[in-house]
């Protein structure tokens, strides 16, 4: 038995992050279905938009919560299949932080 990290486009536009072991098309249908309401019960329909397969859970589940941590443009670039704009992405990330910093006070000298 597989287990999977998917990606839903919800109908507001918005991306939800998941992890199933065994069979997507039944979790899809849970989430449209809204069997455990939640985030996507609000938000139905919901469309697949990406998927991955993995051996173990554990791995599926590292990849969910890496994922979730994303930009909505690098989860975009990986819908896309872009995996150079993911790596710039994460690059350009690290660079310029949100906030941006705070100049060194001046020591003075010089």
């Amino acid at each position: 038995m597989g287990a999977f990290v998917y990606m839903l486009r919800c109908n507001d536009g918005s991306y939800y992050v998941g992890s199933v072991r065994g069979s997507l098309e039944q979790r899809i249908a849970e989430h449209n279905g809204a069997k455990y309401g939640g985030y996507t019960a609000r938000r139905r329909p919901v469309a697949l938009v990406f998927q991955q397969d993995f051996q173990q859970i554990t791995d599926a589940i590292a990849a969910e919560r890496q994922i979730k941590g994303w930009s909505r443009a690098k989860k975009e670039a990986l819908i896309a299949g872009d995996y150079d704009s993911i790596s710039l992405l994460a690059r350009n990330y690290t660079r310029f932080p949100r906030q941006q910093r705070r100049p060194r006070p001046s020591t003075g000298s010089g």
